[in-house]
């Protein structure tokens, strides 16, 4: 007999776009969020029954209503609030879950100096934070970057690695190091300020990534977890994914011509693809 196993609903990809008119300079935020709630409901699934379903529209209209009086301007403090109101509102829920995405806007630079009210995108990268709020325990909230395009043209190598009858892969000891990471860690302690612990981790990040000498993805990826763990004292874990953008040297010997590790053929499809989790 089919029995119903773990669920949960929601709305995702409410995109918010926020304002704030000071007399002096305009702050911006651009937000994409997804709200997912578990709890009572079973009979929605089983007889069609939605006494205890909040409708997804009203979950959307609540992040609109929320954003518009929150004083929150950090997207982890803005989750926070979310959850807290979903959880105190609706007593069906056992537990809500908030996930939102920052676009990378900055101010653009105008003679040296930013803007007051225009905004230019920084990066394709975006922020993220997961806030997961159940009744009677404490809020797990996490941080992170998705889409960080990074790269760099010397300090990688990979050698002696497995060779069987399908390897064509040649060993290198100088080759260039492409990724588009993401990047999640986890508060065991929170922060008192998110933005300088994301600020914090971001640096860590990229000075490992720029100065570590590479013998692989993996061995990069290792380092750079450890980096960001003593940067966050507050985080607990990291996890990394960073697929390796692969830029593959070309052979111009039949033109007659070398070929001093310079031209290369940038590719993603396919590509290596390596993860892994770091914690204390």
């Amino acid at each position: 007999m089919a029995s119903l196993g773990l669920n949960r609903y929601g709305k995702a990809r409410v995109r918010v776009m926020k304002v704030v008119r000071y007399d002096d300079f305009h702050e911006m935020k651009e937000w994409s969020v997804k709200v997912l709630l578990q709890g009572n409901f079973e009979t929605c699934f089983t007889q069609g029954e939605n006494h205890n379903i909040l409708p997804t529209d009203t979950i959307k209209n609540t992040v609109y209503s929320l954003a518009r009086d929150s004083t929150s301007s950090t997207l982890e403090d803005f989750a926070t609030e979310l959850v807290a109101y979903l959880l105190a509102n609706n007593p069906q829920v056992s537990q809500a879950a908030v996930e939102i995405e920052e676009k990378n806007w900055r101010q653009l630079l105008i003679d040296g100096e930013p803007h007051a009210t225009t905004y230019a995108i920084a990066g394709p990268e975006v922020k993220t934070t997961e806030v997961l709020g159940e009744r009677g325990s404490a809020l797990k909230i996490s941080s992170g970057i998705d889409g960080l395009v990074i790269l760099k043209t010397t300090k990688s190598a990979f050698t002696g690695y497995i060779k069987d009858k399908f390897t064509t892969l040649p060993e290198s000891t100088d080759r260039i190091f492409a990724t588009r990471a993401t990047i999640t860690w986890e508060y065991d302690t929170l922060p008192s300020d998110y933005e300088r612990a994301r600020a914090s981790a971001i640096e860590s990040l990229l000075k490992t990534f720029a100065e570590h000498d590479s013998l692989s993805v993996q061995h990069t990826l290792y380092d750079m977890g450890v980096a960001l763990l003593a940067a966050v004292p507050e985080a607990q874990r990291v996890k990394l994914t960073m697929p390796n953008l692969h830029c593959l040297p070309v052979d111009l010997s039949r033109f007659g011509q070398n070929n001093p590790n310079q031209i290369f053929v940038p590719t993603d499809e396919p590509h290596g693809y390596i993860e892994a989790v770091i914690e204390r």
